[in-house]
């Protein structure tokens, strides 16, 4: 009995020291022109382990890398990414804000992927999907998705994530996907504000989490005259983390780790992965 207690403990000490994952944040957005080709060549040879992507849908309904509602904020044509189809997105210069950086010529010019080719280009590496589309339908969306994932062979590889719980609720059965960010939230924060451990609203084999680390709200009070609103900052803790894994299979991916103090957090807190911006500063973190 003895050496079977001793080797549980073993067994959760090395879990509790284990690296969390090094997922390089839009392709490593710190490091080059984000949700591009090359930007995810240089995170992975600057040791990421997985990479995250974002995703909207072009005129013609392809899944195509970029994140901002209007394509001026970081490339050499301006309107939504609805505008266009996905051969005049493939002529479009998404480096631009990275003229002055002193960035390599290899990296220069990147133009806007297809979720098809950047999962074709790199059939053995993991990807976390996040639909960030301001206008397109959701149901169509989702399918659009399980085409391209199943034409790649990748449903058993990737993870689709969304700030906006409609696209997550239309998703086909077959896609992997990410709980809700809105539930995430509300736990964690009735976890901070109140010690409540609430359980699940659905019930799921696998449940995979992603909030960030430390994410800043605002707490408003109810009052017979009125309302007060405070700042307050949502952290994980050791009470969330346990509560989180309390309540199922759990995997925890801390959003906006970027620097060795956040990661060195996220360690010892059990993380499974961690976003982060620049995967050239964070291959040093665990060392």
């Amino acid at each position: 009995m003895k050496r079977m207690i001793s080797a549980s403990l073993l067994f959760l000490a090395s879990a509790a020291s284990a690296n969390p994952e090094i997922i390089a944040h839009r392709g490593g957005t710190a490091d080059a022109p984000e949700n591009t080709l090359p930007a995810i060549k240089l995170a992975l040879e600057n040791n990421a382990q997985a990479i995250w992507i974002t995703v909207q849908l072009s005129r013609d309904g392809v899944p195509v890398l970029y994140r901002p509602s209007d394509l001026k904020t970081l490339t050499n044509q301006q309107g939504k990414i609805s505008r266009y189809d996905v051969n005049e997105l493939a002529k479009v210069d998404a480096s631009v804000t990275w003229k002055d950086k002193g960035l390599p010529e290899n990296l220069m010019h990147s133009t806007i992927p297809t979720l098809q080719s950047v999962l074709t280009t790199w059939p053995g590496t993991r990807f976390y999907i996040d639909i960030k589309s301001p206008d397109a339908d959701p149901v169509t969306m989702g399918k659009q998705l399980l085409n391209v994932l199943k034409a790649t062979h990748s449903l058993d590889r990737v993870r689709v994530y969304s700030t906006e719980d409609r696209y997550l609720e239309a998703l086909p059965t077959d896609i992997p996907r990410f709980v809700t960010r809105s539930e995430t939230r509300t736990r964690l924060a009735n976890i901070s504000l109140s010690h409540e451990c609430q359980p699940p609203s659905k019930k799921m084999q696998d449940y995979w989490y992603g909030l960030e680390l430390n994410r800043k709200v605002e707490v408003v009070e109810k009052f017979t005259l009125g309302e007060g609103i405070s700042p307050a900052t949502l952290t994980w803790d050791k009470e969330a983390v346990d509560c989180f894994r309390s309540q199922g299979k759990a995997h925890l991916i801390f959003i906006g780790v970027n620097s060795d103090a956040d990661y060195q957090k996220a360690k010892a807190l059990g993380a499974d992965g961690v976003l982060v911006d620049s995967p050239a500063k964070a291959k040093s973190w665990a060392k």
